[in-house]
């Protein structure tokens, strides 16, 4: 029998209201926030064509995956639904099906610049392609909202379906200073978590209100010159560098962790930096300590520089305690709860950053 005729509360709902009226978000007043150009461009995507389809087909994949692409806007509408035009559903044994492909809504609060998780809006486990779904509230009043677009699938479109004779407003903003960047592998880009919200990225964005760009790329993040020379024209208040398990080795960490720190310290000599090494130190610690070395070496130069706006968190400690074994789904790519202890780590980095 079908798990979804036993619980209910596991389908997916179908978009059947006879009032809904979908609007496409590359339009106003939708503010789209996470990607590059994405009212110009016929996909959502995170960097140009020219910065990643010369490095490797893969690169020019990836930067396809909506990870860190949000949609803001308010409505008094009773439900908010999405039609999503997707190219097709990637699966992945490891990945949840509602974070690696699906969307999540949350409420915001303009008052206090909280959002909170109110649902998830996922493909149908049988969909291969588009797919419809919808979230439905108790009364009808006036929210703000973000959906959060998925972290490993690419959309060619998504619009948002309200009640026709709903209000259509714009969404919350966020805090006025620059993005946060954050630049590294899988890991950065959200994998494995259980819906989008949940990449540790996402969650610091929330938590400060601060916009913010997910340069994530699974197994990509090598701090190739020609995302780094890109890197180095963005707008941002802090950057983040956390690639370290996308280096092949502590050679080739050496050979381009501390240039790309350079070159974006050259362009930006005043954002933070915040330097990471990676958190499933334990899986390995004889070449995982090569590879800090490699990491604190260039936090070492940095402020032997004179650079007082570097900041170094050491992996190890992130994954620590009685459930250490509990932070990820595979040994590496963190579950919710290692992105929350990634969270916690980076932003009490930021928070001595702001105050």
């Amino acid at each position: 029998m079908d798990i979804r005729e036993i619980d209910p509360n596991l389908r997916v709902p179908t978009v059947n209201e006879s009032d809904v009226c979908f609007y496409d978000v590359r339009q106003a007043p939708f503010e789209v926030y996470g990607f590059y150009n994405y009212r110009e461009e016929s996909q959502f995507k995170r960097l140009p064509d020219e910065v990643a389809v010369p490095i490797s087909p893969k690169m020019a994949e990836l930067a396809r995956y909506t990870t860190g692409g949000r949609v803001r806007f308010s409505t008094d509408s009773k439900y908010v639904a999405i039609r999503a035009i997707v190219p097709k559903i990637h699966r992945l044994s490891a990945l949840p099906l509602s974070g690696s492909s699906g969307f999540d809504l949350y409420v915001d609060n303009p008052k206090t610049g909280d959002s909170r998780f109110y649902g998830i809006l996922p493909p149908d486990r049988d969909a291969t392609g588009d797919f419809e779904s919808i979230v439905k509230f108790p009364t009808r009043e006036l929210r703000h909202f973000t959906i959060n677009f998925p972290y490993s699938n690419e959309v060619t479109s998504l619009y948002v379906g309200i009640q026709q004779d709903a209000t259509l407003g714009e969404g919350m903003k966020y805090r006025d200073i620059e993005p946060i960047v954050f630049y590294g592998s899988s890991i950065t880009q959200g994998t494995a978590a259980s819906r989008s919200g949940n990449s540790y990225a996402n969650m610091v964005s929330r938590r400060f209100c601060i916009d913010y760009l997910n340069l994530g790329f699974a197994g990509n993040g090598k701090a190739e010159d020609e995302v780094v020379d890109y890197m180095c024209t963005l707008p941002m208040s802090i950057f983040v560098s956390d690639y370290d398990h996308n280096a092949s080795n502590a050679e080739y960490l050496r050979e381009t962790h501390l240039k790309m720190y350079q070159k974006i310290r050259a362009a930006k000599p005043d954002v933070p930096y915040i330097i990471l090494s990676k958190p499933d130190f334990l899986k390995n610690p004889s070449d995982n300590d090569k590879r800090r070395d490699v990491i604190v070496d260039t936090y070492r130069y940095a402020r032997a520089q004179g650079d007082q706006n570097v900041y170094y968190i050491d992996g190890e400690s992130i994954f620590r305690g009685t459930y250490e074994d509990c932070c990820t789904v595979d040994g590496t790519h963190p579950n919710d709860y290692g992105f929350v202890l990634m969270a916690e780590a980076i932003s009490a980095e930021i928070r001595r950053i702001l105050h």
